[in-house]
């Protein structure tokens, strides 16, 4: 069942994640319709929203290595990585 969802983390350079093809490769099935946001009070804080299309299939690419790989290339912060799910 598709569920609407945020996610926000730390990133080490904000340009460099907002242009990675990173996140469309991993998400690609798993989640539609993604869109970025920058904080605009906090430098290095940034999220998404989208469409996850199947929670179970997401919590499986956010395991595998794939996704840790492109965390690591997009200088994501691991321990920052929130999760909004729509209520």
């Amino acid at each position: 069942m598709p569920v609407k969802a945020i996610i926000f983390h730390e990133v080490d350079d904000v340009s460099h994640w907002l242009s990675s093809p990173k996140r469309e490769e991993v998400f690609a099935g798993v989640m539609e319709d993604i869109l970025t946001f920058v904080h605009p009070a906090q430098p290095n804080t940034v999220g998404l929203s989208g469409t996850i299309l199947d929670m179970t299939k997401f919590e499986s690419v956010m395991a595998s290595e794939a996704a840790g790989e492109a965390m690591k290339h997009d200088g994501v912060r691991p321990g920052t990585v929130q999760l909004l799910v729509e209520g």
